[in-house]
């Protein structure tokens, strides 16, 4: 049954939306979720409880469902998860194929690039993310 998704007003119901995406690995539900959030609210909304698994359910929801649609949202997405709490972690532990999938979505980015970010601003954000 299809996860029907509305804008969480906290952390703990953030926290439960995302379980239940990533238990059914629903990318679809994933994507509508973070079309609804503020990608500004990220960081706080995922608290301390990002992972490896939460982290690449996000790339590919990006990836399928809104970067051909929305370059400009996806670009601010991966700014500010960039912010959250255990990033750096996260990114660390990736592995080669995890790496790649982060870099196939960037690469779409430049591709579909709009006004909303530069080569530049891609680049920097690239960087972060030790692309």
């Amino acid at each position: 049954e299809k996860l029907l998704i509305s804008e969480p007003s906290n952390a703990y119901d953030f926290g439960q939306i995302i379980n239940a995406v990533n238990t059914n690995k629903d990318k679809a539900a994933c994507a509508d979720l973070l079309t609804v959030i503020d990608p500004k609210k990220l960081p706080v909304l995922l608290s301390n409880k990002l992972e490896g698994e939460i982290f690449l359910i996000f790339i590919q929801s990006l990836e399928h469902h809104i970067v051909g649609k929305d370059p400009g949202l996806v670009y601010q997405h991966l700014f500010y998860l960039s912010k959250a709490e255990r990033f750096k972690v996260v990114l660390a532990l990736l592995s080669k194929n995890e790496k790649e999938q982060v870099r196939q979505l960037f690469d779409l980015l430049s591709e579909n690039r709009n006004n909303q970010y530069s080569l530049e601003d891609l680049k920097s954000l690239k960087k972060v993310y030790e692309l």
